[in-house]
């Protein structure tokens, strides 16, 4: 479908937010604000800006590796000021503030048009201030364009966590009241009344979770209940819902019932990269992101809804184990298993030529290292394709939201739209505060509701394998759903930090995973590659090993602190500005729980 253009980068406003440049033959500043059309076009330059894409960001999680040693200096338990100091930029913020105080000034607009971009302006002040807060605590608050010729102004302490909050949430309730309830046309994707009340309400979760409030102040559970089952009200009265097709379809059927806010890709304007994602060789440039390790292989559950069980040990013992495990792995799992991961034996979803048609046979054959004599894994690919498949050490791969139309040459041209916010989060968000606030019946209804739709085979019991009925049991259901339900959607690194249970990846500790081995080599000869891993005669020729560590080096351990949950302004920022303080966890005053 042809898409509508919202985010197109506007260079001839892009050199300053105060639009101060020489070339004024072709437009002055004080011109924007006397034409409509070019007020628009600063606020779309704001969309251009600030709307978030697809994430790559499985690796640092109990999801994904991106590459052997990919981990970070925190993650392995390596942390300094010096480190992970943050800087903090307002030139987001000093855009929008311009915006707002010239809006106050203009003309040109009719009510229902300024009211609608007032509403989007401060929808992304909170979005920005909000992004601050969550990673700092509290940042100086700044309402309105400063001058840069008064060099002492500029520079503010640091007004506390509880302050940012109630000016972000202010800033969402005027957003709200002013916002139009749908957009629909040439507008559809712009800022709308239930987007910012979703928003609101994500933000009081992550308020109300434990990084934010460890003592369970109940008054901020109630809070964020209370928007999100507003948010979720509203939605569904102008038609909103779970999608009720195939799951994977969500990123394939545009403007579906579950798209909340979105970022709307297209060709040729608007299109994004997709190459780090896909496993090589069927791209280039950088490959082999994201690619899925043991706990997220094992958290899908069976098709029934029951847990998906496997004893290591015997794996390795037990031929008639071993292939029970192979196929149960395989056969008979939560359809969002298929859509989201890619394993090896299966169709990968690509136009590339050279596996068109057939199975993509990155699964694995045991070789004498020539050096050594000693067996090592090598890729199958070698004889289907004749071609490695360079760093990759799990194999498995994102499927979720993977543009199938692409191959090596066109892969910087992905279409497939980014959904930043989708029904099931929002329904999610209300029903993980429903438990946290004793509603337990409301909490399981929301879990039913998305393995329902997930298409969970349900027994006759209505709970689709849900066996939680405590407070404790229902919330680790919803940890454990929401790691299938959002995987490679970005949001698990944020759901581990807010529940501040880095612990889950220090037990973790290695990033494990499980190959697909050919059980004789022999077999290579006449492998018929059309077939795939679903064929219970294929899988007779293979056995699963459990790789503990694919990074292959005991080096690479997750240990995260359990006592720095903020980050720290990079010592640079406190120099420039003596005001700042320093976040109590990295040996400085300010506390970002107050």
């Amino acid at each position: 479908m042809k898409k509508n253009i919202l985010v197109g980068l506007l260079l001839f406003l892009a050199s300053s937010c105060s639009l101060d440049y020489p070339n004024n033959s072709v437009i002055s500043p004080d011109d924007v604000w006397r034409d409509k059309v070019m007020v628009n076009a600063f606020l779309t330059d704001i969309y251009g800006r600030m709307l978030p894409g697809w994430p790559i960001a499985g690796n640092g999680t109990d999801e994904a590796m991106d590459a052997p040693r990919s981990m970070s200096e925190f993650d392995l338990g390596h942390f300094s000021v010096a480190q992970n100091g943050q800087g903090l930029s307002y030139g987001n913020i000093d855009r929008i503030n311009f915006f707002l105080d010239q809006l106050e000034q203009t003309t040109v607009l009719t009510e229902t048009e300024y009211n609608q971009m007032k509403g989007q302006a401060l929808f992304w002040r909170a979005w920005d201030y909000w992004g601050k807060v969550w990673n700092l605590g509290g940042v100086p608050l700044i309402l309105h364009f400063q001058d840069v010729t008064n060099v002492e102004s500029l520079f503010l302490p640091r007004n506390s966590t509880s302050e940012c909050v109630a000016q972000i949430l202010k800033d969402l309730d005027d957003a709200i009241s002013l916002l139009p309830d749908t957009w629909t046309g040439d507008n559809y994707g712009r800022i709308d009344k239930g987007i910012a009340m979703a928003y609101k309400g994500r933000v009081l979760l992550q308020y109300a979770s434990p990084l934010f409030n460890p003592n369970h102040d109940t008054a901020r559970w109630q809070q964020a209940y209370d928007a999100n089952k507003a948010a979720v009200d509203f939605l569904k009265a102008h038609g909103k819902g779970l999608y009720q097709g195939r799951f994977e379809d969500i990123w394939y059927d545009e403007l579906n019932c579950e798209v909340v806010m979105v970022n709307q890709y297209y060709y040729p304007d608007h299109v994004y990269s997709q190459y780090m994602t896909r496993p090589e060789p069927l791209t280039k440039d950088y490959a082999n992101f994201n690619q899925a390790i043991y706990p997220l292989l094992m958290a899908y559950p069976k098709l029934d809804g029951s847990k998906l069980e496997l004893d290591i040990n015997r794996l390795a013992v037990d031929p008639a184990y071993n292939e029970q495990f192979l196929t149960d792995f395989y056969m008979g799992r939560d359809p969002r298993f298929y859509a989201t991961i890619f394993c090896p034996g299966t169709v990968y979803p690509t136009e590339e030529p050279i596996v068109k048609g057939m199975s993509y046979w990155n699964t694995w054959k045991q070789i004498p290292d020539p050096g050594t004599g000693e067996l090592v894994y090598q890729s199958m690919t070698y004889e289907q394709i004749n071609r490695g498949v360079g760093s990759s050490n799990s194999g498995y791969f994102q499927k979720k939201g993977i543009d199938k139309s692409l191959a090596v040459v066109n892969v910087h041209e992905a279409e497939t739209d980014w959904i930043e916010i989708r029904f099931a989060e929002v329904l999610m968000n209300y029903g993980e505060c429903a438990n946290e606030l004793g509603k337990s019946d409301e909490a399981l209804d929301v879990l039913y509701q998305i393995r329902k739709r997930a298409g969970i085979q349900d027994s006759g019991s209505g709970k689709y394998g849900i066996t939680a009925t405590s407070t404790d049991e229902i919330r680790q259901a919803y940890m454990d759903e929401r790691f299938i339900e959002f995987a490679y959607e970005g949001k698990r690194r944020t759901d581990l930090r807010r529940w501040k249970r880095y612990d889950i990846l220090n037990t973790m500790k290695t990033r494990a995973c499980l190959y697909p081995v050919l059980k004789d080599n022999k077999n290579l000869e006449g492998f018929d590659w059309t077939k795939d891993m679903y064929d219970p005669e294929v899988r007779k020729l293979f056995r699963m090993d459990y790789i503990p560590n694919a990074d292959n080096d005991d080096y690479y351990t997750f240990n995260l602190p359990l006592d720095h949950w903020f980050a720290p302004i990079s010592q640079d920022n406190l120099d420039r500005n003596s005001l700042w303080e320093q976040n109590n966890e990295w040996g400085g005053t300010f506390d970002p729980l107050k």
